[in-house]
């Protein structure tokens, strides 16, 4: 087996897994039940999706050019995703987006509450 086959094996494979992510992700978004289940979908299986497409790619053309440019393609997803959907989630639950009935835990609020008794707001 050459080291070009294999790579060929290998670039289709995370061509093929991340187009498979990439597909969970837009299912999930149109399926979920609220925001935070969305947002999950949204970012989680996009980026690692992403990645591997972007690995796949710099398998496939074998240069190093094409290493370099997919680099900050890679990082800059794993930066601005995870802020992405934190505000995202923010400004949903700000907005009164967020299904509190589909909710575990809901820290924030616990914490919104005990920060506004510390301080003697009555604001809601």
């Amino acid at each position: 087996m050459s080291w070009d086959l294999l790579r060929e094996v290998m670039a289709s494979a995370f061509f093929l897994t991340g187009t498979f992510l990439t597909l969970v992700a837009a299912i999930g978004v149109n399926r979920f039940p609220d925001l935070l289940s969305r947002m999950h979908a949204a970012t989680k299986p996009q980026v690692l999706g992403i990645i591997l497409m972007m690995n796949g790619l710099a398998l496939s053309l074998a240069s190093w050019q094409v290493g370099w440019k997919v680099l900050p393609v890679i990082v800059f997803q794993l930066a601005t995703a995870p802020v992405a959907a934190h505000m995202v989630g923010r400004a949903g639950y700000r907005t009164d987006r967020v299904r509190f009935d589909l909710l575990g835990v809901d820290e924030l609020t616990e914490d919104l509450e005990s920060v506004r008794a510390e301080n003697g707001d009555s604001q809601a």
